[in-house]
């Protein structure tokens, strides 16, 4: 059902594992910092999907993690005035439509998706929650039906599940959600690893093995060993579209840091080596992150002060994602007994 909106609405969210990096921010965080005040914006923290893999993460760490990621959004730049940030779990109504939705999603949907066949052909273990977990992200979507959902380039399948489930309901009950427009930036979508450029940087690699990506709150020592060991190759190029992966991959990360042009990086990098290149970049990367964790370490001194908030980001939610389970079970039938 359609409705009347003074600003587009736009959701996304992350799950609280591994390690938030610099890639997370160009791809996701700053794009949802630079536009809050364009859109009607809910930022949930998907703790719901951390548990997929149940051996991947061990409950009290999670706890940590999830009150972590809530920091970095904020750090980040989010204006809780302006976006709504609660925690999945805290919305009931996510595993609620998550099954309704399940009951009109065709296994075959879920077996193709690129992920979980990526995920299931390395465990000896395979949940059911690693095969329906697309559905619990349609869910996470349609529940407020947004018109737009920033995402990286790697979860534009998972919003096209949600367009294609979303179709599916309206064409077997009747109209109710309407088709979710996946979000990409254009450039800095994609960061590939520090340490093997021809793979995009994991927050799980990244946790576990050192040089692979640049953390949010990693220390200045830190990232300057990170860039300064980067792949890079033995030709002396700078040019975007003849580097190779390792030196394109840096070049991409400073346009995304600087918002030079590209012939102005070019123009900067030409002939001085990949030396210079990464000096500048380590200096960017490191002025960038500075304010970030400066203001995270704050917030993370004031723990009540973050419950608040995620408790009032879940009432707002809340009154969002009830109003759309009411007008579903409407539709199927399922009827109150308190009605």
């Amino acid at each position: 059902m359609s409705e009347v909106r003074p600003k587009k609405r736009v959701l996304s969210g992350i799950q609280p594992t591994g390690k938030l990096h610099i890639g997370n921010y160009i791809g996701a965080l700053s794009v949802w910092v630079q536009t809050q005040s364009q859109y009607e914006n809910i930022f949930c923290i998907a703790d719901l999907h951390a548990i997929t893999i149940p051996e991947a993460i061990e409950p009290g760490d999670l706890a940590l993690k999830t009150r972590e990621m809530a920091a970095l959004y904020l750090a980040a730049g989010l204006d809780p005035d302006q976006s709504v940030i609660f925690l999945q779990s805290d919305v009931w109504a996510h595993p609620y439509l998550a099954w309704i939705l399940g009951c009109c999603t065709p296994l075959g949907w879920l077996e193709r998706m690129t992920q979980y066949k990526s995920k299931a052909a390395n465990l000896e273990v395979i949940s059911a929650g690693l095969l329906t977990y697309p559905v619990l992200q349609a869910a996470d979507i349609l529940l407020y039906k947004p018109d737009l959902v920033p995402v990286g380039e790697d979860q534009k399948q998972h919003v096209e599940l949600a367009r294609d489930v979303a179709q599916r309901f309206n064409h077997l009950y009747g109209d109710c959600f309407p088709l979710p427009a996946p979000q990409i930036r254009v450039s800095g979508a994609r960061i590939m690893g520090l340490d093997a450029p021809e793979t995009k940087m994991s927050k799980s690699i990244g946790a576990i093995r050192r040089g692979h990506a640049i953390g949010l709150l990693d220390s200045p020592d830190v990232i300057k060993k990170a860039i300064m060991s980067a792949v890079t190759d033995t030709s002396s190029e700078t040019r975007f579209d003849h580097a190779g992966p390792g030196v394109r991959n840096l070049l991409v990360l400073y346009e995304a840091l600087s918002g030079e042009s590209r012939a102005a990086i070019e123009d900067q990098f030409e002939g001085r080596g990949y030396g210079t290149l990464k000096k500048a970049l380590l200096e960017l990367a490191v002025s960038t992150l500075k304010p970030i964790q400066e203001r995270y370490h704050e917030l993370t001194a004031d723990p009540d002060y973050l419950e608040r908030l995620l408790e009032d980001g879940a009432e707002r939610a809340r009154a969002i994602a009830d109003a759309t389970v009411a007008e579903v079970r409407g539709l199927t039938g399922l009827v109150s007994s308190r009605s």
